[in-house]
């Protein structure tokens, strides 16, 4: 139980005791920390349903919590707002109860479900870029914060390797080198094991093959025909497609490696294809599928929509499928392989049309309720003139490019502040990548997920303020006065005793944990868990400057203030897994 619901279920006992509804009793943050820790505002709404003063209600609310042993003070201010303060023996009581906890305080899920979490979607041949950030920083933390809540988690990176983009490179191929032994109809294998591209022709090809279709209705006409003998099982083509994938797979790896981003599965369209014409059997067996043009089409709009809602392509008059059909067939494949009881997609809000034709579509068909089929969109990482990131040339920034700039920057920032003076040159440049990862999650993950950002290097790349760096200096630092406490004879950490409003607020902030993480699993925001991490690192900062540990003469004091300061740095440290990067040994 978080302390807000221990707290809210107290306070409901009081209002339950008045004749009131025991929900009247949520209690939430103060909105004056001044004035008090905590506050009610039940009484306002009491009073329309009771038809009496809220004022009246709330001061009989605070005669039956005085004499509860959990508050030092209760009043009431305005109208009817009731403000609680806690007792330090109820802190202390608490705080030592989360200092013992191996999970510091987390909330735990009370029941767990098995989730699939599709965050990735980078398409084969193209080499990831800062468009492909946002979705992998932020299902990552998601992913993680949903399993250390409880939940079986799998993630998937779902590739983009069955649509027009793989006609149009094996198209652009067979024009470049016709005599490939790929592209004899006759031929069946078995074809050379080494690609007859490497990955640099490959990412040159994809925009060259892109352009060239758009610029000619007859060249996009031969990669349509391409794409159809692909997904026929044309065994040339198939290969050349097995070697577009191994290749771009290879890379990416590598790419979102660095970005301590890790997928349980490296599935895509393609392993989704095999089903599609079960599906469509089935679908038009039940008068799901119907005909259209030459096309084969799911209407999903509905009576009550206020907005167009277009049919889903299936497959289209060319005879081959596209998102929709593998998007449906690839949940089908979840059910069967997984059997997830929730599917999540981190993919930006462009798509949200096309899923929610999706989500629909397989509710309509029975294989997937649609309200356990979530698409967590997001908003664009922008550049300082509040478009979408770019290079100073224009171009689509390389998400290992983007790496490199941001390890560089970190690498100046932490010479320009002395923190590298004795790091041997492996140790300088490992501490460079933490810090500049740390940097560039953190940017992304304070920001609400539905919102837009611009990203400023240089500000996010600060050592002060609310940035990762500063989050990573002050989980050193925590580790850095522990240890020294340790070599320094100050004795073991021992039950907390709050003495100071310092203290107060600290194992407040530690207490306040749990709310924080369900909230952000809850809502699906990490940014919450942001908050709540750079709020226990200044809340530890005030505490180390105005509370004596190490040199405190107070035996009992001492030790205290060891057990809050191990826990506040174990709960960082802990924060900090959860969105996606780690501290240093030392800065």
């Amino acid at each position: 139980m978080t302390l807000k619901d221990e707290l809210s279920a107290i306070v409901g006992e009081a209002f339950a005791a008045e004749g009131l509804d025991h929900a009247l009793g949520a209690v939430k943050s103060a909105d004056r920390p001044d004035l008090a820790q905590f506050q009610c505002n039940g009484a306002l709404a009491a009073a329309k349903a009771a038809k009496k003063n809220p004022r009246e209600i709330a001061n009989a609310i605070a005669d039956k919590l005085s004499a509860r042993s959990e508050f030092a003070e209760i009043t009431v201010a305005g109208p009817g707002f009731i403000n609680l303060k806690l007792t330090p023996e109820f802190l202390s009581a608490r705080l030592d109860a989360l200092a013992a906890d191996a999970r510091l305080g987390a909330w735990l899920k009370p029941a767990p479900e098995k989730i699939v979490i599709d965050y990735g979607g980078p398409n084969v041949a193209k080499p990831l870029h800062v468009g492909h950030l946002r979705a992998a920083i932020i299902g990552e933390s998601l992913k993680r914060i949903m399993r250390f809540a409880g939940d079986k988690v799998t993630g998937d990176v779902h590739l983009g390797d069955w649509g027009l983009q793989m006609g149009q490179l094996i198209s652009e191929l067979e024009l470049r080198q016709p005599d490939l032994v790929y592209f004899d109809p006759e031929a069946s294998g078995p074809f050379p094991e080494e690609p007859p591209i490497s990955l640099s022709d490959l990412e040159e090809m994809y925009p060259a093959a892109s352009a060239a279709c758009k610029a000619d209705k007859a060249r996009a006409d031969v990669a349509r025909k391409a794409t159809k003998a692909l997904q026929a099982g044309r065994p040339g083509y198939r290969a050349l497609w097995r070697h577009f994938v191994d290749l771009s797979v290879n890379a990416m790896k590598k790419d979102y490696a660095d970005l301590d981003v890790e997928f349980d599965l490296w599935k895509g369209e393609a392993d989704a294809d095999p089903l599609i014409p079960e599906l469509t059997q089935d679908l038009k067996e039940r008068g799901i599928i119907e005909l259209s043009d030459g096309a084969e089409i799911i209407r999903v709009a509905r009576d009550d929509d206020k907005k167009e809602m277009p049919p889903i392509i299936f497959v289209n008059s060319e005879g081959a499928v596209g998102y929709h059909a593998t998007d449906v067939a690839t949940i089908v494949d979840r059910k069967r392989e997984l059997d997830p009881d929730r599917m999540l997609y981190v993919v930006d809000a462009r798509q949200r049309l096309h899923f929610e034709q999706v989500f629909r579509a397989v509710d309509k068909a029975g294989y997937f309720d649609e309200a356990r089929l979530e698409h967590l969109w997001f908003g664009t990482m922008n550049g300082k003139d509040g478009k979408p990131f770019k290079t100073r040339e224009g171009g689509t920034l390389k998400l290992r490019d983007f790496i490199d700039m941001v390890t560089d920057r970190a690498r100046e920032r932490l010479n320009e502040n002395g923190f590298a003076e004795g790091y041997s040159a492996e140790e300088t440049e490992e501490v460079a990548r933490q810090v500049g990862i740390a940097a560039l999650k953190f940017a992304d993950l304070s920001n609400p997920r539905t919102s837009d950002y611009i990203f400023d290097l240089d500000r996010f790349m600060a050592f002060e303020g609310k940035t990762g760096p500063y989050l990573l200096y002050a989980s050193v630092r925590v580790r850095s006065m522990v240890a020294k406490a340790t070599t320094a004879g100050a004795g073991e950490a021992g039950p907390v005793k709050i003495t100071m409003p310092e203290e107060a607020d600290l194992a407040l902030t530690l207490l306040g944990f749990a709310d924080a993480l369900r909230d952000a699993y809850e809502r699906r925001l990490p940014h919450l868990l942001c908050d709540h991490a750079f709020g226990l690192a200044q809340s530890f900062s005030k505490f180390y400057a105005a509370c004596r540990i190490v040199d405190e003469a107070d035996a009992s004091l001492r030790a205290s203030r060891l057990t809050m300061a191990s826990a506040a740095g174990g709960q960082l440290d802990l924060i900090l897994s959860l969105l996606g990067f780690s501290a240093p040994e030392r800065m």
